[in-house]
């Protein structure tokens, strides 16, 4: 028997992330603003408005040839918690507006489960679901992420800890990233940011093929995390590792997380894969970093290398089949503007998604929780 209510344990709760720097975000993709609160970020620290900007910019969409076409600003609306330049320890509430929606490009599908999205598991859950663009469910929501991603970013710049994320792999198109020393100017010179400018290249035509034949491709996001020191993380079952993995894994789209040497190092003999600690400049080291930068769950003072495999975009112009809420067999097409690859765009939000968990970690250490 089909009952039209969902039980009072199904509704939306899972909305936050953090455990001391939380975040909770809110809105819809063609509702009318994203929006998210901070709570327990710390009082006192400068806030650059023009970089959470720019961090926003990073992820918002238009900004190239080879991403969705879908015009917004992306503005930040800072609504409380700082006062004269500074945190104040309370709240920080923001909001993005969208101006840009088109609501009447999913006017066709509204009754089509789309394949590989969240149309039929929201509709099934819930009782209802919002297909203008997927909704709750589209990386619209990502803008939020960014936005208090880039809070985090601040306080980890003052501790000197620093984030960089790229385009590891684009379907077939892969780099050699291994003891390859990358910056973000090298990163951001290409709008695939593929710090292979040579690779970038090929990257950027098969992208465009891509979108003129109305299909879409995966890739490898790969991220990397220097001066975090030793002992952040909280056995057994709040590992570092483990929540990096949860927070990517979060992101839209994602699909497989690894860490160090991930799952190459299966092929590797325990005599291989083995960080031996060695004296470098008077302090404990490790001669490889296969480990990814943690061990029990527990950063070692090593740069923390992950990566995150994203699948090809499901939103796709191509004739596809599927089913209608009638439970009727239907060919449709998705219209509207939509990525060939989530990649480059996913850049900035597996960055901002990282700096929140490592700047929560840190403040778990922090015996006032003032970030000192």
């Amino acid at each position: 028997m089909h009952h039209n209510f969902v039980l009072l344990t199904d509704f939306m709760a899972s909305n936050s992330i953090g455990e001391i720097l939380r975040i909770t975000s809110f809105g819809e993709s063609h509702g009318s603003a994203m929006g998210g609160v901070i709570d327990g970020f710390p009082p006192g620290i400068e806030i650059d408005i023009n970089f959470i900007q720019k961090e926003l910019d990073r992820r918002k969409p238009g900004q190239s040839s080879i991403v969705t076409q879908r015009k917004e600003t992306d503005k930040i609306d800072i609504l409380s918690g700082i006062f004269n330049g500074k945190s104040t320890g309370t709240p920080i509430a923001f909001i993005v507006k969208n101006n840009d929606q088109r609501s009447r490009d999913y006017s066709t599908i509204a009754d089509i489960y789309r394949p590989s999205h969240a149309d039929y598991t929201y509709h099934k859950k819930y009782g209802i679901a919002d297909y203008r663009g997927g909704g709750r469910s589209s990386a619209r929501e990502t803008l939020v992420r960014v936005a208090a991603g880039a809070f985090a970013k601040l306080l980890l710049k003052k501790k000197s800890i620093n984030i960089l994320a790229f385009s590891h792999t684009i379907g077939t198109l892969t780099i050699n990233s291994k003891n390859q020393i990358f910056t973000n100017e090298i990163i951001e010179s290409n709008p695939v940011r593929c710090p292979d400018n040579k690779m970038a290249q090929q990257i950027i035509t098969m992208l465009k093929k891509l979108a003129k034949e109305g299909d879409s491709i995966g890739g490898i996001v790969e991220c990397r995390i220097s001066g975090v020191p030793v002992g952040l993380g909280e056995p057994v079952y709040e590992k570092l590792s483990a929540n990096l993995a949860k927070a990517m894994m979060g992101i839209n789209a994602a699909k497989g997380f690894e860490i160090g040497s991930g799952f190459e190092g299966i092929r590797m003999k325990g005599s291989e894969q083995n960080d031996s600690f060695v004296i470098i400049d008077n302090q404990i080291k490790t001669q490889t970093n296969n480990s990814g930068g943690i061990q029990g769950g527990i950063s070692n003072g090593e740069e923390i290398v992950f990566r995150v495999a994203f699948k090809a975009p499901a939103s796709i112009s191509r004739l596809q089949k599927s089913v209608d809420k009638s439970g009727n067999e239907v060919e449709f097409s998705v219209k509207g503007r939509h990525d060939p690859c989530v990649v480059p765009r996913a850049v900035p939000v597996v960055e901002a998604m990282a700096a929140l968990v490592i700047a929560d970690h840190y403040m778990r250490n922090s015996i006032n929780k003032t970030f000192e």
